[in-house]
């Protein structure tokens, strides 16, 4: 039997589990506090110079997945596109990730892999055995002298924290190469949508099963009307924040234009303290196969989250998650409800992960309601 179901949010967790379950033969009603979907994939054309904007920062899809490249795939074109970051730091501009070139260049070396694989473990500090945060996983795997350039003042600036009270998580993202492999990341299938994110969003959403509320946020006292809610809000907003705020991270975007190329390339990071932002991207060489006689960049700055702001990132402690945890264990006394997504499970997620869990707790749900089992408050935690 058909059901009405709610769901918090029409970002990519919002919209892949709405077009499932509408598929489904379920009537979906969507609420979405902002006046667009997509969430912070939301990209647009700007007017003047007609450059695809990636209006909450850059977003290239990445994934090692072949059922999610087939998922996107299906939704809209995708150009290939590979992430080449470059990093300025005590004056030199340098590749990231760390790779040979980086080594060489930074230590004013010519050494081969081998070489620079002896050289670097010479650097790290052998005293520290099973990393407790983000400065003694780098420390272990790359050395103070690498630390120190690249990553200590920049993850300063980006989470506003020491990097000792941050998890080593964090930095195990990021790949060491001794090659001359200067993609950002390891995975097979990369790429641009090459209309942008809005209409994959879009596309997912134009549904008659499924309706859309834009500028409506979604609150408790609503659950009622539904047989079943999916949550892909923050965690504290759907209790009204009555234990209190889990810290956030929120972006600053400063957009300029200018005529002609301003850095020869898609993103930059600062790494020093001498500049405020974190990084400047420059969204017309997200689309190279795009020309244009102008171009926009966005110099991006971090802070705290207020609650007047757009969460970004959370900050998942090395030390204390205890308010995490009275969250957690207050949404587990709700009933029909499933949290999902970066927001809902207070988690930093990329986007074929997110895709790939809406995906998985669609299926989980419709076999539930067949089995007449009980669907969980959270599917991935």
């Amino acid at each position: 039997m058909p059901i009405n179901i709610a769901i918090a949010g029409a970002g990519f967790s919002g919209a892949v589990i709405a077009n499932e379950l509408a598929q489904a033969g379920h009537t979906i009603t969507v609420y979405e506090p902002r006046a667009h979907v997509a969430g912070n994939c939301y990209s647009a054309r700007d007017e003047s110079s007609q450059i695809m904007l990636h209006h909450f920062g850059p977003h290239i899809f990445h994934t090692d997945k072949t059922h999610i490249w087939d998922y996107v795939t299906q939704l809209g074109e995708f150009k290939p596109f590979v992430n080449r970051v470059k990093a300025v730091t005590q004056g030199q501009v340098y590749s990231l990730p760390i790779n040979l070139h980086t080594i060489n260049q930074f230590f004013n070396k010519q050494m081969s892999p081998d070489e620079a694989k002896t050289f670097i473990a010479n650097q790290a500090d052998e005293s520290i055995i099973e990393p407790q945060n983000f400065e003694q996983q780098a420390q272990k795997m790359i050395g103070e002298s690498l630390y120190q350039a690249f990553f200590k003042h920049y993850t300063i600036k980006q989470w506003g924290r020491s990097p000792d009270s941050l998890p080593s998580s964090i930095l195990k993202r990021l790949p060491l190469r001794f090659n001359y492999d200067d993609n950002y990341f390891n995975h097979p299938y990369q790429g641009m949508p090459a209309d942008g994110y809005t209409v994959l969003i879009e596309k997912l959403l134009d549904h008659p099963n499924i309706k859309v509320h834009l500028n409506t946020p979604f609150n408790a006292a609503m659950k009622s009307q539904y047989a079943h809610v999916f949550f892909s809000g923050p965690l504290d907003a759907y209790f009204d924040y009555q234990l209190g705020r889990l810290p956030y991270r929120t972006l600053d975007f400063v957009k300029e234009t200018h005529d002609g190329d301003y850095q020869g390339n898609a993103v930059i990071n600062y790494c020093d303290t001498s500049q405020a932002y974190t990084r400047i991207s420059e969204h017309k060489h997200f689309a190279p196969w795009e020309e244009h006689s102008q171009t926009v960049i966005f110099k991006e700055y971090s802070r705290e989250a207020t609650e007047l702001d757009t969460p970004y990132y959370p900050v998942r402690l090395s030390d204390d998650n205890s308010l995490l945890e009275r969250y957690i264990n207050l949404a587990k006394q709700e009933k029909n409800i499933t949290f999902v997504g970066r927001l809902g499970t207070y988690r930093y997620l990329d986007m074929d992960v997110t895709i790939d869990q809406a995906l998985s707790a669609s299926k989980l749900f419709l076999t539930s309601l067949a089995n007449g089992q009980k669907m969980p408050v959270f599917t991935e935690q």
